[in-house]
């Protein structure tokens, strides 16, 4: 394979990495998760708390040694996921559940008292990390 060839993959490579995420900004937005993760971190935690972001995804974390928390949030596309802690399947249908995520679909992001009620959930009964975190 040529120099000229790996730097034209490189390229293609890092040109989809970035358009992941402009798509993960664009759904924080557009949904209102980022800004209701930040008034979480202001109002309740009085800013104690770190966000860690990366291409898809976003892992908000507080508290300290056995009382570490975080909310995983996973953009795939126009869905939001968060992770939860292993589980059975919830027979809710909103949001959607397969025992490791609950995921929001853009129709059922829209609804932010939906999403907000949902978030509440998340940090009132977050996951603890384990301590191989």
């Amino acid at each position: 394979m040529s120099i000229t060839s790996q730097n034209e993959k490189k390229d293609e490579a890092e040109a989809r990495r970035l358009a992941v995420r402009e798509n993960a900004k664009r759904v924080l937005r557009d949904s209102g998760l980022a800004q209701m993760l930040q008034a979480i971190n202001k109002e309740q935690l009085k800013g104690r708390g770190t966000f860690e972001e990366y291409d898809s995804m976003v892992l908000f974390r507080w508290g300290s040694g056995t009382t570490r928390r975080h909310i995983w949030v996973e953009i795939n596309g126009n869905t939001i996921r968060f992770r939860l802690s292993p589980h059975r399947k919830c027979g809710m249908p909103t949001p959607q559940c397969d025992g490791e995520y609950h995921t929001f679909t853009s129709s059922m992001w829209a609804n932010r008292k939906l999403l907000q009620a949902e978030l509440h959930k998340y940090y009132a009964k977050p996951v603890a990390e384990s301590s191989d975190d």
